[in-house]
């Protein structure tokens, strides 16, 4: 007679591979955050370490640097392609910009040309919306889409930091708007009267394209992840 070991429970994002984006920004934090999850994370900074990816993350960081070295790398016409493809992708803050169709305030080079996306969500978004660095502030958020993580108490609030993030000002008709900063936690921001009264949208989902203003990545938040690997298994 043996006495077999009980098998650990597959994780989330076992046999996955993960890439993040690695010109600039958090790209380690969302690696080791996609690791967590059981997947293989993946530096991408070359069109051929886009190959064989089964989702992408695009890291907070600075969007104009990393859309100028995206097409310094030859990097910016694949990323558009695999997004139009169907490729998975979650952006999170400077992410949520890159993946955005428009810049409500895009910022310009030398020779007056605006920053450019890559695309694929059809929204519309506020650079440094919530103000700058020392303006940066954190809040409990209501957001959807997290039931696999209720317990008896029903689904904790997600505690989101927000450090120079944007917020979408429009939403087209295919994304579903997931969570958002009511006025009362965003009314010191740098351009609250732009929008008087509104609560501010700060996280999105369109198809297989997940967006948030704030950083999960950062706070030990392991569920937005989770989220983005159940939307690639078709699970949510």
């Amino acid at each position: 007679m043996t006495n077999s070991l009980p098998v650990a429970p597959a994780r989330p994002g076992s046999g996955l591979r993960i890439g993040v984006l690695a010109l600039q920004g958090d790209f380690r934090e969302h690696l080791r955050a996609a690791e967590a999850t059981g997947a293989h994370g993946v530096s991408v900074r070359r069109p051929a370490e886009l190959d064989g990816l089964d989702g992408l993350i695009i890291p907070g960081g600075e969007s104009t640097a990393i859309d100028k070295l995206a097409r310094a790398f030859e990097l910016a016409d694949p990323l558009r392609e695999r997004i139009a493809g169907g490729l998975p992708v979650y952006g999170s803050c400077a992410g949520m910009i890159l993946l955005a169709q428009d810049i409500a305030d895009p910022a310009t080079d030398l020779a007056g040309a605006p920053q450019q996306t890559f695309g694929g969500l059809d929204i519309t978004v506020r650079r440094n919306a919530f103000g700058r660095q020392r303006e940066s502030f954190e809040t409990d958020l209501e957001f959807k889409g997290l039931d696999f993580s209720a317990t008896e108490t029903g689904v904790a609030p997600v505690h989101a930091v927000f450090i120079r993030g944007p917020w979408v000002e429009r939403v087209g008709p295919g994304v579903e708007v997931l969570a958002q900063v009511e006025p009362a936690d965003a009314g010191h921001a740098a351009h609250a009267a732009a929008l008087p009264g509104a609560a501010r949208i700060v996280a999105v989902r369109s198809g297989q394209l997940l967006a948030t203003s704030f950083h999960p990545e950062v706070t030990g938040e392991k569920r937005i992840h989770e989220l983005f690997i159940r939307m690639i298994r078709g699970e949510a």
